[in-house]
């Protein structure tokens, strides 16, 4: 296997790191939101927004004036990051508390896309993230909406994912016996019941 790019090598705790693009690709699939970090007009900001992967791509949408799409599809440097957070870690001791994560960073410069059937196809593809089956279950863009839209992608040849899993590090000496309670608090994330929209009166 070659050897990943200098920007997405491990320097801190390098055996939690995954350059695998199965490992990364189930993290970006599963994640919900990505965010955005690059240098604007004004200086360095970083934003949340939803994503999709379709095959090497990471695709990101958002309005046609957006200044962080307009900004992006200027070819600048760009990063990023997605977190899923799987449980709290709790130790005896303050220090070794820590969370069990998956994380993936992704660096790169987005391109627009404007071909118009990639373009819906993308859009499509986001809205299926989301719940699978309810791009058929929508009006699709029209053609107003769809210039209204821009339409990024991205591309994962730059990636690293880093995870963090299992109990709190052992603890040495008197620390291993102190009376504190010592173990991990699971998160999980779930859909509620839906709420249906009130009908047009």
């Amino acid at each position: 296997m070659p050897s990943p790019p200098e920007r997405t090598r491990l320097r801190r705790k390098p055996g939690r790191g995954h350059h695998d693009r199965s490992v990364i690709d189930a993290i970006v699939d599963e994640a919900l939101v990505c965010h955005i970090a690059f240098v604007g007009p004004h200086g360095p900001i970083a934003l949340p927004t939803t994503h999709v992967r379709v095959g090497d791509e990471l695709y990101i949408h958002g309005s046609a004036v957006s200044g962080m799409l307009t900004a992006l599809a200027d070819g600048i440097d760009a990063c990023v990051t997605i977190t899923l957070i799987d449980a709290l870690v709790f130790a005896r001791t303050a220090f070794h508390h820590s969370m069990n994560y998956r994380s993936v960073v992704v660096f790169g410069r987005a391109t627009r896309v404007d071909d118009r059937v990639t373009k819906l196809a993308a859009l499509a593809a986001l809205i299926e993230k989301v719940e699978p089956g309810r791009s058929a279950a929508c009006r699709p863009p029209n053609d107003k909406e769809l210039v209204a839209t821009s339409v990024l992608t991205l591309s994962l040849v730059e990636a690293s994912a880093k995870i963090r899993s299992g109990p709190p590090l052992a603890e040495d000496g008197d620390d291993a016996h102190l009376p504190y309670w010592a173990g991990l608090i699971p998160l999980v994330t779930t859909r509620g019941a839906p709420s249906p929209a009130r009908d047009p009166g």
